[in-house]
């Protein structure tokens, strides 16, 4: 998909590292998705030897970080983000190495097995070139694994105040994922639940035409604040797309996209 965004963008706004880090162990959207993250890598890493080395780019304050350390046992794990006031969080709560560092320019880090980038393409103008670097990164055969916000129709006050750069269609996401040497092994939406309520949201609030980072700011930290029985209940409801992505079906809507893409081999490029 094309990328419309000035150089100038913002990726993200260091200022939210705090809060985020404050609630994402407790709020339905992030236990979700973490969940969802989860059942990804156990099929992922489920098959390969010893020794095997995992990243994830843009680890934030490293919620799936210490998620990844638990599940990949048997594999080395570490992150890298741009931002020194995430490794700072993602250092305290992850018991594996987190430095900061710029992917367009990478350390030298090595070669690995998986490559995670968990809601993050979306911040970056340049995601194919982004997709690029990360498939040099991988080995033969390495899998990237990826979650990014779905349908541009969704695109609100809060895509704004997250410097968002776009939203993915599953059309897109196939795509870019192609031309960068990736084959797509399993894609699919989640937050099915969610989607309802979410596009109602955001017709009836107006959301969608709202471009004042100020105000979008002042509006998507409502969405963060949490409300102990609606956040409950949501968290329940949730569930249940864990039970799918286990068994890598596809949900037929969502707010959400995750792809698993392998690394092609040479033959496949020919």
């Amino acid at each position: 998909m094309s990328d419309s965004s000035t150089p100038q963008h913002q990726s993200y706004d260091p200022q939210f590292f705090a809060r985020i880090a404050d609630i994402e162990d407790r709020h339905f959207w992030f236990c979700a998705r973490n969940r969802i993250i989860a059942a990804a890598v156990r099929r992922v890493v489920g098959g390969l030897p010893a020794g095997y080395r995992v990243l994830e780019v843009g680890c934030g304050t490293g919620v799936v970080l210490h998620q990844l350390t638990e599940l990949c046992r048997g594999g080395e794990v570490m992150g890298v983000d741009l931002f020194p006031e995430a490794v700072a969080f993602a250092s305290q709560r992850a018991a594996c190495r987190a430095i900061v560092g710029d992917i367009l320019n990478p350390p030298p880090l090595g070669d690995f097995d998986v490559v995670g980038m968990f809601d993050v393409l979306e911040h970056l103008t340049n995601d194919r070139q982004i997709l690029g670097g990360l498939n040099r990164m991988l080995r033969p055969e390495g899998r990237l694994l990826l979650t990014v916000p779905a349908h541009m129709s969704l695109w609100s006050y809060f895509d704004v105040a997250a410097c968002h750069c776009r939203r993915y269609e599953c059309a897109d996401l196939t795509r870019v994922l192609g031309e960068n040497g990736f084959e797509v092994e399993y894609l699919t939406e989640f937050m099915m639940s969610l989607f309802p309520l979410v596009w109602f949201l955001r017709r009836v609030n107006g959301g969608h035409t709202t471009t004042d980072p100020k105000k979008a700011a002042e509006r998507a930290a409502t969405e963060l604040k949490i409300v102990p029985v609606v956040n409950a209940l949501l968290k329940f409801v949730l569930t249940v797309e864990t039970f799918a992505i286990q068994r890598r079906w596809r949900l037929p809507i969502g707010t959400s996209l995750l792809a698993v893409a392998r690394k092609k081999r040479p033959a496949d490029e020919s």
